[in-house]
């Protein structure tokens, strides 16, 4: 499959399956001579990971990185970065009546359809494991962007339960990180009867983006927006994706549009404006429900776990970006 890499200039290419040695990342790409420690990458994976909290997958990772190339003396050498991650958890017995049997809701018929053979392991390649890949990614992304760029991600809604205020401090003091503290009890409240009744939900995620570069993004199929889409409909629980105002605007008049830049969610014409990026994204509820939810280690709700999953190919689509720009501004085509 070619389809598991993802950029053009600053380019990653992830493997691994769920339950298999390993999973990672190789990084391509990034410039010479930036800073990188697998100290540097430990906080995000600790976001990411599985059983942190009460109301997630109960399996048990360390999610230690290791870096094998691409870095050397604490720099990174301009040539590949590959980075991974061991499984130390995985219990591929668990899902061995899934052998012959396909969930609902999951990629499982889709790829024996396809390829005639598949991974009944939790999924393999399917999921949502991968995004630890993703995640290594997005911290040497963040690396080339400028230092007063900020990707602050945060629950917007799950289930019934939607925020009101926006208080990005107090986003990692609760379990389903939102950044409306009152919302939050409740939301964890509803998540927790739901697993209860071995049942799921779904939510939704707005990242903004602070201190966005502008003129990034190009006409007419590489536009921002394009990019930014690609990049969030990729994560496997993500079914939707808007900027702006959104689909609000099915509703607006012209002049209402306008009349805020707002709407507008930094990006004009597919390029940004320097303004602050906003976008959401909507989380699916995950699949594996009743005797599945049993018997295996499962989220009822996965909304915030993919928060730094989609802030990191935020990351890296921005940082790609953001590598083409500076070839533009330095090496400009001669008339």
């Amino acid at each position: 499959m070619a389809s598991n890499s993802f950029g053009d200039l600053f380019r990653i290419t992830t493997f691994g399956e769920s339950h298999g040695p390993a999973l990672g990342v190789v990084i391509d790409g990034c410039p010479v001579g930036i800073p990188l420690s697998e100290e540097d990458i430990v906080p995000e994976l600790r976001r990411r990971r599985p059983g942190q909290s009460a109301i997630t997958s109960a399996r048990k990772e360390e999610d230690k990185p290791e870096i094998l190339s691409g870095v050397f003396e604490g720099k990174t050498t301009g040539m590949p970065i590959t980075v991974i991650v061991r499984n130390q958890d995985a219990r591929p017995e668990d899902y061995e009546l899934l052998r012959k049997a396909f969930r609902p809701g999951h990629a499982d018929e889709t790829y024996a359809d396809k390829y005639g053979h598949r991974d009944h392991r939790g999924g393999g390649r399917s999921s949502g494991r991968e995004t630890v890949a993703r995640v290594i990614a997005g911290v040497v992304a963040r690396k080339i962007l400028p230092s007063d760029v900020k990707i602050i991600g945060h629950t917007t809604k799950i289930g019934p339960h939607e925020a009101q205020e926006f208080t990005p401090d107090t986003i990692e003091d609760n379990m389903v990180r939102c950044a409306d503290p009152t919302i939050a009890k409740e939301m964890e409240e509803y998540v927790t009867a739901i697993k209860e009744e071995y049942n799921s939900t779904g939510g939704l995620i707005e990242v903004r983006v602070l201190g966005t570069p502008p003129s990034l993004g190009d006409p007419v199929f590489s536009k921002l927006k394009a990019k930014l889409a690609d990049a969030a409909l990729s994560i496997g629980a993500v079914t939707g994706f808007s900027f702006g105002a959104g689909f609000e605007v099915a509703g607006m008049k012209g002049v209402d549009y306008i009349s805020d830049q707002k709407h507008f969610g930094g990006i004009l014409g597919g390029i940004s404006t320097g303004e602050d990026l906003v976008m959401h994204v909507s989380v699916k509820p995950p699949s594996s429900l009743g005797e599945v939810a049993k018997r295996g280690r499962h989220d009822p709700c996965i909304v915030p776990r993919v928060i730094p999953v989609l802030e990191a190919m935020v990351a890296i689509v921005l940082a790609d970006l953001y590598l083409k720009q500076r070839l533009y501004k330095e090496f400009p085509i001669q008339s």
